[in-house]
């Protein structure tokens, strides 16, 4: 077959060779010593995205593509497909071996006279050159690929010689079914539909297998000029229908694939196309709102060396590879939070750039079940320039993941100070001040940098000033100064890793901060990290890595590595149990107890509001499920707590959000009670405080501190103690190792009454100003003289009064 290819090719170019000076005797010496083998490559298939249902059954979220093929076997091709593409293009091909000699004789001699080396493509021929420009396509280097597109495709003699060789050697591999099938499924179909599947489908809205010989001869025609002929655009029809008429058509009744029955039936059929719009890419997703959480699928597989070397090559694979992804994302949860999303953050119309997010981790296994924004995903800047309601930005994730990069997240940071609290010993009972004031920077120890100096003055959140509270009321109530002087006497740089434990860092990727401020939330985090977070504290201190990915299966059904959760121990589940304990203070009567399901199933969290309001989060979850909402600016500084948000005040948006969200959640996944935490770590080790009264406030120091608690000097109070001693403490008796005792001195301006009952009126001012109560201060409601006697006074005996100008009234009788 070589020689006598060679020696059709030499009569076939003759003019040609004769014209450029190249001797004849030539031909059959070029021909031998081209390349006589191709091996097609895996055909570049569109990628599906799949969430799965409670049945078992699947859900497409998007399909990802450069070419749209769905590379399908021989019987899942209608018989008509196969009997009009031989027909119409290559009649031999069953009895020829790879060059069709009399096609090939013919156009020999019709090139007699011209330069090129025009027609007598068989189907192999053809199937070599889209193999070709298959692989020119891979090609990830721009200027590489267009010059193997240009070398696959140019019209010559040597490109004509080179796909003979080619064709003869793909007949010797493989079965004439082999490649007629492999011709059809790389065959080009107009636009980016490849194969006679995704033809089928998006031309006429059925199988392959399942086309009518009307419709599988006007696909076969358009193979002729696939984007001359594509009947996607409506000015094409008419010359799609005549190509099948008077070319496809008749071929098939001459070569008897067709009875005259089905020729006429066919002929009289218009051609009528039934276009399914095969979008490419997350914007299909936000049909069910998932958009963004496809986008982050997406990214995950960019981010993922699995997938290839860099990121431009594992794109090209994604989007060529051909694999059925099924994720984690459970479409119940995510129909829910869209719902509770909708019903409270608008897309648009805020008068701000406002945004939102919710996030949903399962402890235990790190799977992200839901992942919902009050915008619409679209990567067109076109929409995104026009549509306040679209955007590109994932708020749910890392910069490196699509999103942003990230947003303080206030004091539902706190919960890492408190986890180094129990663990270095502390307990929730422990008594910390709450007040506002101005603290000494340089008494923050930090082990990594060495600290700082200077001083920070901060306030509680509405100026409130609870004074000493137990570290639980802090939790609950979220006191800004409890969590800094608690902080005080932690290592700020154990704080940092206790967070990165929890799998906590920035969203920009830059190191977490570890500066007295950040213990009230300043760092800027994704609220995926943080939902992540509070599922390791659910998961009684085993922190899960996100994941979203349950399986991949390529283009072969062979199952491929998916990204897997990582987990480790973020804090001994002891730890974990005391943190949940405190947490649960919070939805229960404290910061977010609009949060609240009410619904019997157990929940902790943390609320989170940043300066001046820009950005508020409530955290939290059950035993099976971590939710994390945020609220706030995406860009910008308008106070979300002064804002009138779809009728309800905006600082109180993430609680309704959440609520109804983890209230048709809870419905479905339910939840039990948290571990019982250890009676050390909810009360501490209780210590008598000692009686310091009397005392010097020097001494008095002294004596708290050596019995293990923080002094603090509360000032000055009335009392009857000499001025400037030491009068009493708080708390007193006993409390928690550890604790802050404040100790109040005297300001020696109380006197305590005498016991005047039964003295007469003079004997009474005696006893009075001999307490050192001043005379000018007595009034008398009676007789003030004479045998008039003393039945009781206000304040009575032993009371305290104000010398100087409380009065003291005394009763007689005469």
């Amino acid at each position: 077959m070589s020689a006598i290819a060679g020696i059709l090719v030499t009569a076939m170019v003759t003019p040609a060779l004769a014209v450029t000076g190249i001797a004849a005797n030539n031909s059959i010496g070029m021909f031998e010593n081209l390349p006589s083998y191709i091996k097609p490559d895996a055909l570049a298939q569109k990628t599906n995205i799949y969430a799965t249902k409670a049945d078992g059954s699947n859900v497409l979220l998007a399909s990802v593509f450069e070419q749209n093929r769905e590379e399908v076997g021989w019987d899942q091709i209608s018989p008509f497909v196969k009997d009009a593409v031989v027909a119409v293009e290559d009649p031999r091909f069953y009895s020829h071996g790879g060059v069709d000699v009399a096609a090939t004789l013919r156009a020999a001699a019709g090139n007699a006279l011209e330069t090129s080396a025009s027609g007598a493509s068989t189907i192999s021929m053809q199937y070599v050159r889209n193999i070709q420009v298959q692989k020119a396509e891979a090609i990830q280097d721009e200027a590489e690929r267009d010059a193997a597109y240009e070398e696959a495709t140019k019209t010559s003699i040597d490109r004509k010689l080179k796909e003979i060789k080619l064709a003869i050697g793909l007949e010797k591999e493989f079965s004439k079914d082999d490649i007629l099938l492999g011709y059809l499924n790389i065959a080009p179909f107009g636009g980016r539909v490849y194969g006679i599947q995704s033809a089928a489908q998006y031309y006429f809205g059925v199988n392959a297998t399942d086309l009518s010989v009307a419709q599988a001869a006007s696909l076969i025609a358009t193979v002729n000029a696939p984007n001359d002929l594509r009947i996607d655009e409506p000015d094409n029809v008419a010359d799609n229908q005549a190509r099948r008429d008077k070319d496809v058509l008749p071929a098939m009744l001459k070569e008897h694939k067709i009875t005259q029955a089905q020729y006429d039936e066919a002929i009289a059929t218009p051609v009528t196309p039934n276009i399914q719009i095969q979008s490419t890419g997350c914007q299909t997703a936000n049909e069910i709102s998932a958009g963004f959480f496809c986008d982050y699928i997406t990214r995950i597989v960019k981010n993922d060396a699995a997938f290839g070397p860099d990121e431009d090559s594992r794109w090209n694979n994604f989007k060529t590879g051909g694999y059925d992804i099924y994720t984690t994302l459970d479409l119940d949860l995510q129909a829910a939070g869209a719902a509770a999303m909708n019903a409270y953050v608008p897309k648009a119309g805020s008068g701000f750039d406002l945004g939102s997010s919710l996030v949903t981790v399962q402890p235990g296994t790190g799977k992200v079940l839901a992942m919902v924004q009050n915008k619409d995903f679209s990567d067109d800047p076109e929409v995104t320039a026009t549509n306040e309601g679209a955007s590109a930005i994932n708020y749910a994730t890392d910069y490196a993941y699509g999103g942003s990069t990230g947003f303080q997240v206030g004091s539902t940071y706190k919960i890492f100070t408190l986890a180094e609290w129990l663990k270095t010993g502390h307990s929730l009972g422990d008594v910390v001040n709450g007040n506002p004031g101005t603290l000494n920077l340089a008494q923050f120890r930090d082990s990594c940098t060495g600290g700082n100096g200077g001083t920070y003055s901060v306030k509680n959140d509405g100026g409130a000033a609870p004074g000493n509270v137990t570290v639980s009321k802090a939790t609950a109530d979220s006191v800004n100064l409890a969590f800094l002087r608690m902080a005080q006497k932690l290592d700020q740089c154990e704080i940092r890793k206790t967070a990165e434990a929890f799998g906590v860092h920035r969203a920009d990727g830059g190191p977490l901060g570890e500066n007295p401020a950040d213990v009230l939330g300043t760092n800027e985090i994704a609220p995926l990290t943080m939902a992540a977070a509070f599922a390791a504290v659910a998961n009684e201190g085993t922190y899960c890595s996100p994941v979203a990915i349950e399986r991949i299966v390529d283009a072969s059904g062979n199952d491929v590595p998916a990204p897997q959760t990582t987990c480790s121990q973020a804090v001994d589940p002891s730890i974990a149990a005391a943190m949940t304990t405190a947490l649960q203070g919070v939805i229960n009567g404290g910061t977010a107890t609009a949060s609240n399901p009410n619904d019997g199933i157990p929940h902790f969290g943390k609320t989170g509001t940043t300066d001046s309001e820009k950005d508020t989060w409530f955290v939290g979850a059950s035993t099976e499920l971590a939710t994390a909402v945020w609220v706030g600016n995406v860009v910008g500084t308008v106070s979300i707590r002064n804002t009138d948000i779809m009728g309800q005040g905006g600082g109180n948006v993430r609680h309704s959000v959440w609520k109804q969200y983890m209230t048709d959640a809870d419905g479905k996944y339910g939840g039990t009670a948290f571990p019982t935490a250890q009676s050390s770590l909810v009360n501490g080790v209780k210590v008598t405080i000692p009686n310091v009264a009397g005392m010097s406030i020097d001494a008095a120091q002294d004596a708290i501190t050596s019995a293990g608690f923080d002094f603090q000097d509360g000032g000055q109070i009335d009392s009857t103690r000499a001025a400037g001693v030491v009068d009493s403490t708080s708390p007193s008796g006993s409390a928690t190792k550890g604790s802050t005792v404040q100790v109040f001195t005297s300001n020696g301006q109380l006197r305590t009454v005498p016991n005047l009952v039964g003295l007469s009126p003079e004997a009474a001012k005696s006893a009075i100003t001999g307490a050192g109560i001043g005379a000018g201060q007595i009034v008398f409601d009676g007789p003030s003289s004479g045998n008039a006697k003393v039945t009781a006074s206000n304040p009575a005996a032993g009371e305290p009064i104000r010398a100087g100008s409380d009065k003291l009234r005394v009763t007689t009788k005469g």
